[in-house]
């Protein structure tokens, strides 16, 4: 009969879990590397299915290792598995128990089957990390500068060192931004002209999208991006007595979020629908902020419909895209 196999990675170890036959668990424990990657396998019946969380870095050397041995496996949110477990009572807390609850997660939920970014959008995102790191760093530095220029004393070593390294910050994230642009250019070409061809979208967010999206491989729905990137509606009403304002759920990407909320500042004047819905928004008088967020929502449904079909903007077909 086939298993579910929970899987618990940390940095060093994992540990693995499954149901027996007679309702008991088994438990191994490995090394996180390729050795005992394939020690590990030799558990693995013919239709079992491992499950894991999203664990930092950690995770991805042992899930490409068991998608390329054409093992099913999933990797889910660690939110559900800690959600999951609080709904079972759960007190005991180690890393043996983690993985008996997330085979048991596997068993109750089902969890669709993973599967690996191209490897160019790996590239991508390793690119954008590094990137946004180093934007924290100037971010950090021009404060202190500033903060320092404005002291009656000031040291003019402290100053010029400043002033150093925020140039060869910019040097720096100016050449990893031409590398991620080259790698978008040579390999995901006409997903980039499709995209860039929406009024409002840069080739920043672009290249973000494509990023976020694997090449728009990653969602099948819109309904599905919107939450990614944390702009879908959560509405919060119970019977009579709690009815909450709708707000939007923040638990998704941030940093695409922001880029397209930037987005909406001139897609309200440039971008004809964005136009149409901020004036309809305007009109009932809702707050400014509450309808670049409604722009910035149907700024990604722009991109999700002309990024899978890769084709170029044309506001007479809205409807042809659904947005």
């Amino acid at each position: 009969m086939c298993k579910f196999i929970g899987i618990d990675v940390s940095k060093a170890s994992f540990d693995v879990s499954y149901e027996k036959s007679d309702g008991k668990f088994s438990h191994y424990k490995f090394s996180n590397n390729a050795k005992d990657f394939s020690r590990f396998i030799e558990l693995i019946g013919v239709g079992d299915h491992c499950v894991m969380e999203a664990t930092g870095p950690y995770y991805l050397s042992l899930a490409c290792y068991l998608f390329d041995h054409n093992i099913k496996v999933s990797v889910v949110n660690p939110l559900q598995i800690k959600h999951f477990v609080k709904m079972r009572m759960t007190r005991a807390k180690t890393d043996k128990k983690d993985a008996a609850m997330i085979a048991l997660y596997g068993q109750s939920e089902k969890p669709r089957l993973w599967q690996p970014d191209e490897p160019h959008v790996m590239q991508l995102q390793q690119l954008h990390t590094v990137i946004e790191g180093l934007q924290k760093q100037s971010t950090m530095l021009k404060n202190q500068l500033e903060a320092f220029l404005q002291s009656p004393v000031k040291d003019a070593s402290v100053i010029n060192t400043l002033k150093s390294l925020l140039k060869t910050l910019e040097a720096k994230i100016n050449k990893l931004e031409n590398r991620m642009m080259e790698i978008v250019k040579i390999h995901y070409g006409p997903t980039f002209n499709s995209l860039i061809s929406i009024p409002a979208i840069g080739p920043k967010t672009a290249i973000v999208l494509i990023s976020i999206t694997n090449n728009f491989k990653k969602f099948n729905d819109i309904k599905k991006l919107s939450a990614y990137a944390g702009i879908a509606p959560r509405i919060y009403q119970s019977g009579t007595s709690v009815n909450g304002k709708a707000h939007i759920s923040k638990m998704g990407n941030k940093y695409i979020r922001k880029l397209l909320y930037i987005c909406s500042w001139s897609a309200k004047t440039c971008n004809e629908p964005c136009k149409q819905l901020y004036e309809r928004l305007k009109a009932k008088n809702k707050p400014e902020r509450v309808i670049k967020i409604a722009i910035a929502n149907k700024l990604l449904k722009q991109a999700f419909a002309i990024g899978s079909n890769l084709s170029l903007y044309n506001k007479n077909y809205e409807f042809k895209f659904g947005i």
